[in-house]
């Protein structure tokens, strides 16, 4: 298996040009994202943190991926999870994602949010939910993607998603 620290070496022996960091943020700061929060239950409560990473990866077997900055406060809770809940966030909900992208707060205090039979929390209101199993942690540079194998869901289709796009939220309008 290949670490994180192999990873980053074998990336600097290849000398071609590449972007510098802010040139890759920026292009992604243009692209447009579906808003997502991550949550599952730790030793010490629960743990939670909005992701704009989300992807489907596979119909069969059903998974979807994430990633997560290894520095994150949620990465040594995450790296032990066997289960947790993404929550893809309805367009009204772009204050629940700033809290949840908040450093330094209790996101979960001003509630919002019950538990799952299971004992994951998960977040009221929102477009749906997918409660899964963590299947892989593969380190990318200073990052992780988080493998999730889908078990179960609970959608509102009538509830439309919230995107964010340059630091800004917004809700889709369909076009003709």
């Amino acid at each position: 298996m290949t670490t994180l620290h192999q990873l980053e070496a074998d990336l600097i022996e290849q000398d071609e040009p590449q972007l510098t960091p802010e040139q890759y943020k920026t292009v992604f700061r243009q692209h447009a994202a579906g808003v997502a929060v991550v949550t599952l239950l730790d030793d010490a409560g629960p743990v939670g943190f909005t992701a704009t990473s989300v992807i489907s990866v596979s119909a069969s077997p059903p998974l979807l991926a994430f990633s997560i900055d290894s520095g994150s406060s949620s990465w040594p809770a995450l790296s032990r999870a066997k289960t947790l809940v993404v929550s893809f966030l309805a367009h009204d909900q772009a204050a629940l994602s700033g809290r949840f992208a908040a450093r330094g707060v209790d996101r979960f205090a001003e509630g919002g949010w019950s538990q799952l039979p299971t004992g994951e929390p998960v977040l009221e209101g929102v477009q749906s939910w997918v409660r899964g199993r963590v299947v892989q942690r593969t380190p990318v540079g200073t990052s992780f993607l988080i493998s999730v194998r889908a078990l179960d869901h609970a959608t509102r289709p009538e509830a439309e998603p919230l995107v964010y796009r340059d630091r800004a939220y917004y809700a889709l309008t369909p076009q003709d």
